[in-house]
């Protein structure tokens, strides 16, 4: 199966089916501490923060969906126009089938559809054992004219797919080679399984500035993978994975109580403004979504921004009433 066509089963299965993580997301063991005299104006409240040397609304990304369709390219022009609108930063899916296919400047509208918000481009970080060196990644970063390069981590879904790239052998020290001079920050980003405190810690040391922590308690990916046309494992093989990984609050937690200067980044379930307060009061810098900005971004821009709207006003009226946070 190519990789465009498996990119267009992810969408239609992310669509139709139930792919929630049966596990939640950990948000739920913490509570705000309500403060019922903030001594401010609510419409004056600032929530605005700096993230990759640009100043953006509020501690939301778009994150990474999908690339290499036309419906994908679709989706990407309505996240892309709601970002700029909204002045919030947008991350790619992988662009790999980009770089395969020798089109890379298809990609170029997407400055134009957002000129000014940070973008992020992105590859699968085991494509370093596959072909891809320094220059590949910054070619990827050069045809968006990227703030940060994302390299996605998906041992899993790699493994749940057929033919997929499984050699992650000796990634570390090619990351690290990578890292020293690169012209823009890398993020390491998991795709729903979430980073222990571990692999958090051979991050840093290898010179990544930022961590998409990516945690369970959204979309699972081997439940994507089980419904997956071509799926050559059968359900009952994959089910046992469909709850695997670390829940998006303790990655945070841990990660950031121990690695205090590491920037991270929540996703992985995060469906509210609530959840977006008590995550960045736990360490997050920002918060990404996806799953949420699907549906609405094969519709219009403008659907798009609606629920980003709303999240803001959630995240805006949490900031507001709250101090703290504290564990059940």
């Amino acid at each position: 199966m190519s990789i465009s066509l498996r990119k267009k089963n992810h969408i239609d299965i992310c669509l139709e089916s139930d792919v929630q993580s049966s596990l939640t997301n950990g948000f739920e063991q913490f509570r705000l501490i309500h403060n019922a005299c903030p001594e401010k104006d609510f419409e004056t409240f600032p929530i605005s923060t700096t993230f990759l040397n640009h100043t953006i609304s509020a501690p939301i990304l778009i994150s990474s969906m999908t690339g290499g369709t036309e419906r994908a390219e679709m989706i990407n022009h309505h996240l892309a126009l709601a970002a700029e609108e909204l002045n919030l930063p947008f991350a790619l899916g992988s662009q790999r089938v980009f770089v395969d296919k020798g089109k890379l400047d298809d990609l170029q509208a997407i400055r134009r559809d957002a000129p000014t918000i940070p973008v992020l481009a992105n590859i699968g970080a085991v494509q370093l054992n596959f072909g891809y060196g320094k220059d590949s990644l910054l070619q990827i970063v050069d045809s968006v004219e990227a703030e940060a390069l994302i390299l996605h981590f998906n041992p899993l879904q790699e493994i749940l797919q057929p033919n997929g790239d499984t050699n992650f052998a000796g990634l570390l020290p090619k990351i690290e080679a990578i890292c020293r001079n690169f012209p823009v920050p890398i993020v390491a980003k998991e795709v729903g399984n979430g980073f222990s405190l571990e692999t958090a810690r051979q991050f840093a040391e290898a010179g990544i500035e930022w961590i998409d922590v990516a945690g369970a308690g959204g979309t699972s990916w081997a439940k994507v993978e089980s419904l997956a046309a071509g799926q050559q494992l059968s359900g009952d093989v994959t089910a046992v994975f469909e709850d695997w990984g670390i829940p998006t609050a303790d990655c945070i937690a841990s990660i950031h109580q121990a690695l205090p200067e590491m920037n991270l980044i929540a996703s992985g379930g995060i469906r509210n403004g609530v959840e977006i307060r008590k995550a960045c009061l736990m360490g997050a810098k920002i918060c990404g979504l996806a799953l949420p900005l699907l549906k609405p971004a094969l519709k219009s821009s403008q659907a798009v921004k609606e629920v980003l709207e709303n999240l803001i006003f959630q995240y805006r009226t949490a900031a507001f009433l709250s101090t703290g946070i504290e564990k059940i």
